[in-house]
């Protein structure tokens, strides 16, 4: 099951916690749940979505990866960021407890855009613990 993610900023996070949620088929209690970007310049993490540390996050990878200077922008211009995407990966797996994700109280999944706007699409697959 999958779904997609329209971002309006080169770089910007988004909550998709809901909609991974709502990928979580209703006979499964227990379990893992992963979900996907099928993209190399986004990312997912887990982490509080709160707007200032979201602001953080974004502040924290302009910093670390310069815009321009690479390599890779000979090609097409966003070595940046691939760079940024591939701290975070592509994948974030959560335990399934209860029929719900088992996050943590403060624990959101987030996808991290590193070359927006653009759609996304996020594939999420569960596995069944019994």
């Amino acid at each position: 099951m999958a779904f997609e993610v329209s971002t309006d900023d080169r770089l910007t996070t988004v909550d998709v916690t809901d909609r991974v949620r709502e990928r979580v088929p209703g006979d499964c209690e227990s379990g893992v749940c992963t979900a996907f970007v099928e993209h190399t310049t986004a990312g997912l993490a887990i982490q509080e979505n709160e707007p200032r540390l979201r602001g953080d996050i974004e502040s924290f990878l302009r910093d670390l990866v310069p815009d321009g200077g690479h390599a890779h922008d000979e090609l097409d211009g966003n070595a940046d960021s691939h760079l940024r995407a591939s701290l975070y990966g592509p994948s974030a797996s959560v335990p399934i407890r209860d029929g719900d994700l088992a996050l943590g109280t403060w624990q959101s999944i987030l996808l991290v855009e590193c070359d927006g706007p653009r759609t996304r699409r996020v594939s999420v697959t569960t596995v069944d613990g019994r």
